[in-house]
């Protein structure tokens, strides 16, 4: 009879159905950006999620809707965090630096998860796991190193690199601050709200800045939209916060490698792009990267796949003043 503890399989397929999506948004977002600026894609993107997850809701769960006023400003700092900044990062980062190197930059997400998690979610990781982090993030370097050794450098892409770092770091620190959260509220709940939240701060920004000016929509681009709604925003952004409120950040936020590796794949089935056996390396090493961070420990040592966290200090404080 085996003595290790069992991994939480749906929380991980989770994960890694939502990096998946994510990889896919990334194909969809370089097709769409073209006829919709970067500020109004976003908007368009959560302003379908939101919706769809508020229906839905209303449909199968209204009590999941309910809350208590005081935890609202907490779950628009998720929101503004997760779905108006990470989104502007990320897509500004792209408009300035090659995707190749904003992938490997976006990889070092895990790493700002392990900084963060002692402020406000420690978690225990073991030398297994931190070595597979760094794997994850060598295995998309290898993965993308053919074209990040032809793209070209400069000031601007420093600029679109500084950006990807700062999208990076949105991102763990959304995985850490949400546990808090998540111990109210279902991630349905939490998802639905920060999305609200996000578009609420996204939009007197667009209208400001006339970012739907000029858009040009035809049956493509529509289509391309529709998917980043519904696949791209409400399910991807909901199953990234059901694994998050099972798994530990850093277990979760290691699949992040996994979107690079999607979105070239995709690029090759649909774009008709080549990849060589470095490639092939970095899939395998992002692979067993994720597996090391989520194998779960016997009992009596400390695991990153379940959700062996400690309490936190500023969240106790945070809880107890609020």
């Amino acid at each position: 009879m085996s003595t290790r503890a069992r991994v939480d399989g749906p929380a991980n397929a989770a994960a890694l159905v939502a990096a998946s999506l994510y990889g896919a948004s990334v194909v969809a977002v370089r097709v769409a950006v073209v006829d919709v600026s970067p500020l109004a894609l976003a908007l368009l993107r959560f302003g379908q999620g939101a919706l769809i997850l508020v229906i839905a809701l209303l449909v199968t769960a209204p009590h999941l809707l309910k809350i208590k006023m005081h935890d609202l400003p907490f779950l628009a700092l998720l929101g503004v965090i997760f779905f108006a900044m990470f989104p502007l990062s990320f897509n500004a980062g792209l408009q300035f630096t090659e995707a190749s190197r904003g992938s490997v930059l976006l990889a070092t997400m895990p790493v700002w998860s392990v900084l963060l998690a002692p402020l406000f979610a420690p978690e225990h990781l073991n030398r297994r796991q931190l070595g597979g982090v760094g794997l994850t993030m060598a295995g998309v370097i290898l993965s993308v190193a053919p074209s990040l050794l032809a793209s070209g450098g400069g000031s601007r892409a420093l600029i679109g690199d500084g950006l990807m770092v700062v999208t990076a770091f949105l991102g763990a620190l959304y995985g850490v601050l949400s546990k808090r959260a998540l111990k109210s509220y279902s991630a349905a709940t939490v998802t639905t709200y920060a999305m609200i939240f996000g578009i609420a701060s996204l939009a007197p920004v667009a209208l400001a800045q006339r970012s739907f000016d000029g858009m040009r929509l035809n049956s493509e681009v529509i289509a391309w939209v529709l998917f980043l709604g519904v696949f791209g925003g409400a399910l991807s952004f909901l199953l990234w916060t059901v694994a998050l409120s099972r798994l530990s950040p850093t277990a979760v936020t290691v699949y992040i490698n996994v979107v690079p590796i999607v979105a070239t794949l995709l690029a090759i089935v649909l774009l008709d792009e080549r990849v060589g056996v470095l490639f092939v390396a970095g899939f395998a090493a992002v692979a067993a990267g994720v597996y090391l961070v989520n194998r779960p420990a016997k009992p009596g040592k400390s695991g990153g796949g379940g959700q062996r966290v400690q309490r936190s200090p500023i969240l106790d404080q945070a809880e107890e003043s609020s």
